[in-house]
Parts: structure tokens; C-alpha cells; sequence
């Protein structure tokens, strides 16, 4: 037998060797080689998703962009608040002056008061009586005009915040706890009791 004839049988055999081997696989064994071949194919993309591509890093300029944020938003609401702070203390302050000057002013008005009602009946009318008189209202508009005016007093009920009772009569024609007589009178500013009326208290 030829070299050539040895060859081609051989090629025979394998071609029948194969045949039979592919008769010999199952259903079962060719649908298992396929899910397996599947799987590989899945798994494959999710490794080189996983090893091909980096995790990003948060960039340090980012961080620092963020605090320096936060810092200017602190800031910005601490200056609001003492502004705040710093106007309502302001308030206060001018309120504080304001009442203080005006309790020097008081003892003025009362010695007007005393000298106008000290005028005696033939010296009223005259350019000095007058002028008196015009100085006083003028006073008292321009503190009316700054927030100041008097408490009201006689006749009134009897009211410790702003009364402060120094003499108590007896009277039939006035009713319980009222206000019989002003002593000396008391002035607000502003809503904010600046000298208390001194009175006295009938019954």
C-alpha cells in the first residue's frame, strides 16, 4: 500500500470518528455547552467593566471649593445676626438717652407750671406773663412732638402703673380708688412711664 492510500484512509477514519461523536452528544449536553457559553459571554463584559475602567477620585479642589462655601454662608449669617443684634441694642440705647433727657427736662416744666399759676391777677395780660405762657406751650409741643405727654390723673381709676398714691381723702362724690387730686404730674414717652403722677386716692 502507497503512502498516498495510508493517508486517505486516515482522513476517513477521523471524519467517521468525529460523526459518531457528534451522533453520541445529547440534547441535554448541547444545551448545557450553550449556557455555559452564555454565561462566559455575560461574565466577560462585567470583568472588563469592573478591571478596565478606574474608580473616579474625588477631585481635592472640589473639597476645598465646598468648604470655602460653607465658610462664606457661616459668615454671611453671623453678620446678619449682629446686625440684628447691633440695630436692636442701637434701639435700645437712643430709647435709654431719649428718657433719660427727658426726665431732666421734667423739673423745668414743673417750675413753669409753678411760676404761671404764681401770677398774680394784675400782672396777667402783660408782655411778660405772655411770654411765659408762649415759652411753656412751646415746650410742651415740641415733647409732645418727641413722643412725651402726661398721664391722666384726676378722675381717673386708681392704677399703680402709673399712679403713685401719697394722700387718700374721703369723698361721697367720687366713686372707690379714684384719682382726687394730681400733686404733681406724670408724663410717658413713648408708652414707657417716664415719672409716675403723684396723686391722691379718694376711698
Amino acid at each position: 500500500m502507497t503512502a498516498k492510500a495510508e493517508e486517505t484512509m486516515e482522513e476517513t477514519t477521523q471524519e467517521h470518528s468525529e460523526e459518531e461523536s457528534k451522533a453520541c452528544e445529547t440534547p441535554a449536553d448541547t444545551e448545557e455547552t450553550k449556557e455555559k457559553e452564555e454565561a462566559l459571554e455575560e461574565k466577560e463584559p462585567e470583568k472588563k467593566g469592573f478591571f478596565g475602567k478606574k474608580k473616579e477620585k474625588k477631585d481635592p479642589r472640589d473639597a476645598q471649593i465646598e468648604e470655602l462655601n460653607d465658610k462664606v454662608r457661616r459668615n454671611l449669617a453671623e453678620f446678619d445676626n449682629y446686625r440684628k443684634r447691633t440695630e436692636k441694642e442701637k434701639s435700645a440705647m437712643f430709647e435709654i438717652g431719649a428718657k433719660d433727657i427727658v426726665e431732666r427736662i421734667l423739673p423745668v416744666i414743673d417750675n413753669f407750671e409753678r411760676g404761671l399759676t404764681s401770677i398774680p391777677e394784675e400782672a396777667k395780660g402783660t408782655p411778660f406773663a405772655n411770654g411765659m405762657e408762649m415759652i411753656y406751650k412751646q415746650l410742651l409741643k415740641n415733647l409732645e412732638e418727641a413722643g412725651v405727654k402726661p398721664i391722666e390723673a384726676v378722675g381717673q381709676p386708681f392704677d399703680p402703673n402709673f399712679h403713685n398714691a401719697v394722700m387718700h381723702i374721703e369723698d361721697e362724690n367720687l366713686g372707690e380708688n379714684i384719682v382726687a387730686q394730681e400733686l404733681q404730674k406724670g408724663y410717658l414717652y413713648r408708652d414707657s412711664v417716664v415719672r409716675h403722677s403723684m396723686v391722691q386716692v379718694a376711698n
